[in-house]
This record gives C-alpha cells, structure tokens and sequence, in this order.
C-alpha cells in the first residue's frame, strides 16, 4: 500500500471530517479531498460505506476506511512519524477513555442545550458544564497535569476529538447569545483551547468562524421549524 493515493470524503462542516483532515496535516500526509453532498450522496460514498452511508470515508488505494477514529488510528499505524496515539499501554487506554467520554457524553450534553426550550436550557448547560468539569480536573490534577495538550507537548488523539467539535460550540454559543465555556469557570481548559487553536495545522482544516456560525443558523431553523 505504500505510495497508493489516498482520498478522503467529507463534508465542509463535519467536525469528523476536521478531525481526520487534522491528523493529515499533522503527519504532512499529501490526500485528495472530495467533498460530498450529504443531501445527494455520491455513488463512491454509498458503496464505500454502504452500513452508515456518512462521512468521513478515507480510501487508501481501494481499501475504504469509515468511522473518524478509526480512521484516525488506522493513519497513525500506517503513517508512524508523528505518532498521534501514545506508546504507553496504560496512557493509551487513559487517552481512548476520555475520547469516548466526549463523544459518548459530553458532546451528546451540548446538543441538548441546542435541542432544549427556553425553560430547559438552564438545566441542559448545567449539565453539560458538569460533564466539562471533568475535563478540566484531568488538565488541572489528573493524568495530563502541566501539559501543554492532552497529548502532551503534541497534538494527540484527545485534542484531535475534543478541539474539532469546540469549534461547533463557539459558532453555537454565538447563534444562542449564551457564554457556556467561560475563563473564569474553566481555566485551564481555555488554556489548552487557546495552544490547540494556535496550531498551524488547527487553522489549515477549521473552516473560518463566520461561514460556522452562518451554518449552525440554518440547522437550529431547520430543527425548530
């Protein structure tokens, strides 16, 4: 497979998709990028990911790939410089945990702010700061304590699949007129957001924050209409 071109289906908005375009960047890994219509799928899309027809789908020669973190994995075994999982076992298994914490918990948290009424959305961003707190413990006392990144001086996979997503939330909070991740409450977390969003690589793949928040204006009509 070494030196089979490499194409990666996404969508311009996906926060998924950010993430595998991140991890490219990050290893200097050359891709074609072919941006899909999710409302009219393209024929390559369906059969190269015919159980969940979603994007990302990266194909490397005629091998296709779908899912973002395993994806993600699947580059980092294969292109090995710049390694975005750690070596350690044990940090491994630390580092999977808290990305499926993310995805299984937080990020579902800040879509109910998103999905609540006027009368439910006090509650739902309680929730979802409780859910951030944890966060912010590990940065503050836990197992990434002093570092620059979860990942440590590097991106890792954990800044990947968290610092994407954060992107939705800013162009959210923006759209609701709310104040949900604040300096004063989340020192540190704000301060590891800051350092991933100064990387080179962060503002080559994140789309300008205007065209984000212009984007998130239509799904909330869409979900309310």
């Amino acid at each position: 497979m070494e030196g089979a071109p490499l194409k990666l289906h996404g969508m311009w908005a996906s926060f998924y998709v950010h993430r595998v375009q991140l991890v490219l960047h990050l290893k200097g890994v050359e891709y074609e990028y072919v941006e899909e219509d999710l409302s009219n799928k393209s024929r390559a899309l369906l059969l190269q990911n015919p159980v969940h027809k979603k994007v990302p789908v990266l194909l490397h020669g005629d091998r296709p790939i779908a899912e973002s973190t395993i994806i993600i994995e699947y580059i980092d075994e294969f292109w090995r410089e710049k390694p975005i999982l750690p070596t350690d076992p044990y940090e491994r298994a630390v580092v999977r945990f808290w990305c499926h914490f993310v995805d299984d918990t937080l990020r579902p948290s800040f879509g109910a702010i998103l999905r609540s009424s006027a009368e439910g959305q006090g509650a739902a961003v309680d929730n979802f700061r409780q859910n951030l707190e944890f966060l912010e413990a590990e940065l503050r006392d836990g197992f990434c304590k002093g570092r620059k990144f979860f990942g440590g001086e590097r991106i890792g996979l954990l800044d990947i699949v968290m610092g994407c997503g954060l992107y939705w939330n800013s162009a959210s909070e923006d759209v609701l007129g709310l104040k949900i991740i604040d300096q004063e409450s989340f020192p540190f977390f704000t301060s590891w957001f800051e350092s991933f969003n100064e990387a080179k690589e962060v503002k080559e793949v994140i789309p300008p924050t205007e065209k984000l928040v212009e984007y998130v204006k239509g799904l909330l009509q869409k979900m309310f209409n």
